[in-house]
């Protein structure tokens, strides 16, 4: 029989050290764990998201809703936490913590309530392109399905009175779009024979196109922008009963130009007055819309605010151009407010522009938050 040992052992400074890091970690997270538990607070109810009308109700669910995801989301409360802010004193919008969008490439942004266990966990992952993929977990998608759905008809009205052409090669050459899972449903709901994905049939898609116009169908042709310009290419269009709408950007596939020069090439080419434009990405649920000159609006659950790229915590006014910070309440589950990588301005109407996104040097202003 092996007898015990009972001389202690000596550690050195450096593994001292170690033991009490590694100690403290475990302490901090297990007192974070407790913390959430014991302040965890009720849901808002997704009705009251999707029934807002007014900026004072909006304010007051986006207020409860950062209480809600401050108590019931780890990450969100990690980071608040981190930024030494007092919530008891948070009363207005802009001082909400936003959080940087890097950390949905990194962590598992994720809200669960008390009822965490009623409910169906992961039920959708949402993947970005590029090396290093965001991920959205979606625990509840008939969210995303309320908000697609009812932010376009508000923008657009009955989706049945449309044929939905959809030209997003990038997007169907990979799994896990949030936009093909977005615009899948919108061509189940529109009940036109003629609604379906097109990749890089160009001929079959012309005349679809051709034979819709003959017999003025509403049509809305949804395509990646560098699609748009592939297709021009191989046929000039006089449409008179489609809209084109363009999402998505060039996607490496050609050089980027400024909005003002794309959107004269695809008026020309396609013979419409105006391009329109979808505005949203995979780590929010809804989706701003753009019926020409690049100008979005937001529906009622869903807000921008401008940060002055210098310092994340101040806010610009109308007109000057910042980081885009969007407030998305459809997010319940995940986190509804965003510092995103993107650049802008608001008018005085809450309408947007884009205008780009940050470079390496710009980005500054996010690391800050992160560290």
């Amino acid at each position: 029989m092996r007898q015990a040992n009972n001389e202690s052992i000596t550690l050195t400074p450096k593994l001292q050290r170690r033991r009490y890091e590694f100690t403290n970690l475990k302490v901090r997270k297990l007192i974070t764990k407790i913390q959430l538990i014991e302040n965890s607070t009720s849901k808002p109810r997704i009705d009251t998201i999707f029934s807002i009308n007014t900026s004072a109700k909006f304010k007051q669910v986006a207020l409860d809703i950062f209480s809600f995801q401050y108590k019931n989301n780890e990450i969100y409360h990690d980071f608040v936490v981190a930024l030494k802010i007092n919530t008891d004193k948070i009363v207005a919008l802009e001082q909400i913590p936003f959080l940087p969008i890097e950390f949905f490439k990194t962590h598992r942004v994720v809200t669960n309530s008390e009822a965490k266990e009623k409910e169906t966990r992961d039920e959708k992952e949402f993947t970005s392109s590029g090396e290093i993929k965001s991920k959205h977990y979606v625990s509840d998608i008939t969210i995303y399905e309320r908000s697609f759905r009812k932010g376009f008809e508000h923008f657009y009205g009955n989706i049945e009175n449309y044929s939905i052409l959809a030209l997003l090669p990038s997007y169907l050459e990979r799994e896990g779009s949030s936009l093909i899972y977005m615009v899948e449903d919108l061509i189940k709901k529109s009940k036109h024979s003629s609604s379906g994905f097109y990749l890089n049939n160009f001929d079959e898609l012309i005349l679809k196109l051709k034979e819709l116009e003959s017999k003025n169908q509403n049509t809305l042709l949804l395509g990646v922008t560098y699609a748009l310009l592939d297709l021009i290419e191989n046929q000039k269009f006089e449409l008179r009963n489609t809209i084109v709408m363009e999402t998505g950007g060039m996607k490496g596939k050609r050089e980027e130009i400024v909005r003002e020069e794309l959107h004269t090439i695809l008026c020309k080419g396609f013979g419409v007055d105006k391009i329109h434009s979808e505005y949203g990405m995979t780590e929010i649920l809804s989706q701003a819309y753009s019926k020409g000159e690049g100008i979005f609006n937001c529906p009622a659950w869903m807000k921008i605010l401008i940060r002055d790229t210098n310092d994340p915590f101040s806010y610009l006014p109308c007109k000057r151009t910042g980081g885009i910070n969007i407030i998305d309440l459809a997010n319940i589950n995940s986190c509804s407010f965003i510092a995103t990588q993107d650049l802008g301005k608001i008018y005085s109407d809450d309408s947007f522009e884009v205008l780009g996104r940050f470079d390496n040097s710009d980005i500054r202003g996010c690391n800050l938050m992160i560290e």
